[in-house]
């Protein structure tokens, strides 16, 4: 059966603790980082109450999003992907590895945007909105080459 709109990420609800430290648990979205920094962009620009810790590979080939525990579950957004940590191997200030573009291999990691006292992470439902604005963005300008 086709996944209803009440179970995609613009309307999941994750977990109540939505303003999870990122000492604890959270999860993971990570995006090719042409995306990730035109979102992380948008997000600073439009006002977001927070952008939350954001780290790049080794090779900056790809960003992470921390967001609340709980967001992998209903997380569809094409061309990115969302993994479920629950704190495994996620030892902040210490940045910890990011799946490779291709899904395989971990990549060492540092931080974009290192965790802030606050201990909020990026919001999903504006995540996923910053991002559908960076890859309309992306197109449009290789589409004027």
């Amino acid at each position: 059966m086709a996944e209803t709109a009440s179970q995609s990420t613009a309307t999941h609800v994750p977990t109540p603790d939505a303003s999870a430290s990122p000492a604890g648990p959270c999860d993971l979205v990570t995006v090719p980082a042409r995306q990730g920094l035109e979102a992380v962009d948008i997000l600073r620009r439009g006002g977001a109450p927070a952008v939350g810790p954001v780290l790049h590979d080794g090779a900056c080939d790809t960003l992470g999003f921390l967001v609340p525990p709980g967001t992998a579950a209903g997380w569809d957004m094409p061309g990115s992907a969302c993994t479920r940590t629950d704190g495994r191997g996620l030892r902040l200030p210490e940045p910890p590895e990011l799946p490779g573009p291709d899904g395989a291999g971990a990549r060492p990691a540092d931080w974009l945007l290192p965790p802030g006292d606050s201990g909020e992470v990026t919001d999903p439902a504006m995540l996923r909105e910053a991002l559908g604005q960076a890859a309309r963005l992306i197109e449009a300008a290789d589409g004027c080459r």
